[in-house]
């Protein structure tokens, strides 16, 4: 199985574009799978050898059945999406001949609105952190690029100093599938921006990266997660706010205002227009129950 598996890691990395968080995933599924592959005897005990010619959907059903103790539907979901490029590779490769786990349907999750802030809670977040060390201003302008641009952490984190561009106001990130995309940044952003970078150097940067820690690194996902929960503490906002909610928030409140579908899609880099759609839904719950609240025959 080891010998697929590292030419399959190789084709999602050079021909797909996948991220190294997404690479990981599949292949800890796919070596998951394997187990169940082995406790049916489907490999052979001599040369590890799998007749994935003649294998048909049982497998991915028993694998299923294993997940479903553990594992959320969302989860399995992608499991089953990951077999199931597998064995396209496979089909590629002429080891198989059609892909019998697209016979397994894929469980239907449940369909939740995504958490935003409201604006006043947003505006009581950015202004939680004060500018009187380069630890508090670095926050400050940490909280205030998420809301205004709704990057992703893993951009947020990646921006180095040359990705900043102030006087046209915008940024160059590099989101999924090592695609670059240039994102406008907010006057209060750039501001913010501004007074860190006036304080950077008290953190010693080691290199250009643009957010850095204690140590002069950079700063990683899980610390800017830590930040956003610290301040949100502080300015006494009751909800599970992460830098996704942030981005969440940024395309909501974009919606809201009248921005446009597809020019919210290119903003937060995505690559289908469906996955900017759910936001649409969460316009509408708002506005029936503005429609509730107010008319006097709702």
């Amino acid at each position: 199985m080891d010998k697929y598996l590292s030419s399959f890691e190789d084709f999602l990395s050079s021909e797909r574009n996948y991220s190294k968080h997404t690479l990981k995933a599949y292949i800890a599924d796919l070596k998951e799978f394997s187990l169940v592959l082995k406790e049916m005897n489907l490999i052979s005990p001599k040369n590890g050898d799998i007749d994935f010619a003649h294998m048909d959907e049982t497998p991915i059903r028993v694998y299923i059945s294993k997940l479903h103790s553990k594992n959320k539907k969302v989860s399995i979901s992608r499991k089953i999406a990951s077999v199931r490029t597998f064995f396209e590779f496979l089909i590629r490769r002429g080891e198989m001949k059609s892909n019998s786990a697209k016979l397994v349907p894929t469980p239907k999750g449940e369909k939740r609105l995504p958490t935003f802030l409201t604006v006043d809670e947003v505006v009581k977040l950015v202004e939680t952190p004060g500018s009187d060390n380069a630890f508090e201003s670095r926050d400050r302008a940490i909280l205030e690029l998420l809301y205004s641009c709704g990057l992703r952490v893993s951009e947020l984190v990646g921006i180095n100093l040359n990705d900043l561009d102030l006087n046209s106001m915008s940024v160059k990130v590099l989101g999924k599938g090592n695609k670059e995309r240039m994102v406008p940044l907010g006057s209060k952003a750039c501001s913010a921006i501004e007074t860190y970078l006036r304080q950077r150097l008290d953190l010693k940067p080691k290199e250009d990266h643009l957010f850095v820690n204690s140590r002069g690194g950079r700063l990683t996902t899980r610390s800017i997660d830590r930040i956003i929960k610290k301040y949100a503490v502080r300015a006494g906002i009751p909800k599970n706010i992460s830098p996704h909610v942030l981005r969440h928030t940024f395309a909501t409140h974009l919606l809201g205002g009248g921005a446009d579908l597809r020019a919210i899609q290119e903003m937060l880099g995505h690559k289908s227009l469906s996955t900017t759609q759910r936001y649409t839904h969460t316009s509408v719950e708002k506005l029936m129950e503005i429609y509730d609240k107010t008319h006097p025959r709702a």
